[in-house]
């Protein structure tokens, strides 16, 4: 199978391009061992499966089990949540999505990063159609009672139970995880939402920008300009942005810099190059293609960064022109 991440795949996603066919789409939020996504790709054939999580063991074990069944119909991306929703994700366009135990991250200082958030589950609410369904496991039961103040609060989406959750669902298939859990003593909470007609709020996808680019002027050359370098963390069109590392080619008067970009919603690491041009003490910095950077507002900000600070290290040094947002 062609491995896929956030970084290569098309932002909107375009169905065709990952199954043989459009179909209802379901999404599984942290698939684990895909044993369940697999379950319910073979349960559903009529609907296309796709799986979203962050962990490269869990991508490989969950694409061999797809492989090994030959299922047509189910793909996974490595992928956070936050970033499918707002860069992969249209409005209106899955019919189911299932989140099995996420992590509950008890310390308070990772609170933030849980996925049952009022701001993701606006997020789904908008990307679900009408009468599409949101389905949620966990056996924390503060966690449960966390989310459930989050989905009543959640405009958009209704209640299909008697009860906030349920201790069980019959005919549910069991992840490998539930069932250490159920051994253990500790027993699930089940909830289950329906998109109902209510108007929302749909947050666009978030596109990708141009290609950055910034031609500048300084009298020094490639390994003068790493010796005075130094990392350094900055904040700028709403990323936070590491430059941590500079490497100097000096055979080809050009260096490449590291960098971290985080993002709201996308969190990448590229190189940013800084080459010479024909004229004299010119060059240019742009995006090179090492991890496939994707061009959005925090990366423009990372090349102007970058050649900004090259620029000021000469009092002759000066920006000649850009092609940066912001």
């Amino acid at each position: 199978m062609l491995k896929l991440s956030y970084l290569t795949v098309d932002w909107p996603l375009r169905q065709e391009r990952l199954f043989p066919r459009a179909a209802a789409l379901i999404v599984e939020i942290g698939f684990g061992n895909g044993e369940y996504l697999a379950q319910l790709a073979q349960a559903r054939p009529d609907c296309n499966l796709l799986g979203l999580e962050i962990s490269s063991q869990s991508m490989t074990r969950a694409e061999a089990r797809i492989e090994k069944l030959g299922l047509q119909n189910a793909r996974v991306i490595q992928c956070r949540a936050e970033t499918a929703l707002a860069h992969l994700l249209p409005p209106v366009s899955v019919a189911e999505f299932h989140i099995n135990y996420p992590d509950p991250w008890f310390k308070k200082k990772h609170q933030r990063r849980r996925l049952m958030q009022r701001q993701t589950l606006d997020y789904m609410a908008s990307r679900l159609v009408s009468g599409g369904t949101l389905l949620l496991a966990t056996d924390i039961r503060a966690y449960a009672e966390m989310a459930d103040a989050a989905l009543q609060a959640t405009p958009g989406l209704d209640n299909l139970l008697g009860a906030p959750w349920l201790p069980d669902l019959p005919g549910r298939f069991r992840t490998k995880y539930e069932r250490k859990g159920y051994r253990e003593g500790r027993g699930g909470h089940f909830f289950r939402y329906r998109r109902n007609r209510q108007p929302v709020y749909h947050p666009p996808l978030i596109q990708e920008l141009d290609m950055p680019h910034l031609f500048l002027h300084s009298p020094l050359n490639a390994p003068a300009i790493i010796d005075r370098f130094s990392p350094t963390r900055r904040h700028a069109a709403g990323a936070h942005i590491a430059i941590l590392n500079g490497y100097a080619n000096r055979k080809r008067d050009s260096a490449v810099f590291e960098v971290v970009v985080e993002e709201p919603t996308i969190e990448q690491r590229a190189l940013i190059s800084l080459s010479p041009r024909e004229e004299p003490r010119q060059y240019i910095v742009k995006l090179t293609a090492v991890g496939h950077a994707r061009p959005t507002a925090g990366m423009h900000a990372a090349v102007a960064a970058v050649g900004e600070w090259v620029a000021g290290l000469h009092e002759e040094g000066a920006v000649l022109a850009r092609k940066v947002r912001g």
